[in-house]
């Protein structure tokens, strides 16, 4: 559902950068380093809200590889602490079926 609504957004903020852009045909001056260009407002605006787009998405890509790389580590960590202390999956649930067990019995 959060996906949906992030490209329900992402649409939603196109169409007004189109709508805006569509409204904004006048050539511009752009100072540059080495001098002026006259650049129609619309490709100034397209082309600034894609170098933005292509900015936050390698800012998520490179996020996202942060996130897998931690959660690989804490996965290694897991398992070093599980051969280490011999507390796995069974002996959890083992425990847990006790004391579910010890919870339903009848008090004396």
């Amino acid at each position: 559902m959060k996906i949906q609504w992030s490209l329900i957004a992402a649409l939603l903020f196109a169409l007004i950068t189109a709508v805006f852009a569509v409204i904004n045909v006048n050539p511009v001056a752009v100072n540059l380093l080495f001098g002026t260009v006259n650049v129609p407002l619309i490709l100034l605006i397209i082309g600034c809200s894609l170098i933005g787009g292509l900015i936050v998405g390698t800012f998520g890509i490179y996020r996202q590889y942060q996130m897998q790389k931690e959660i690989r580590s804490l996965a290694e960590q897991l398992i070093h602490i599980r051969e280490v202390t011999g507390y796995t999956p069974e002996v959890q649930a083992a425990e847990e079926e006790s004391k579910k067990e010890q919870k339903d019995a009848p008090a004396e």
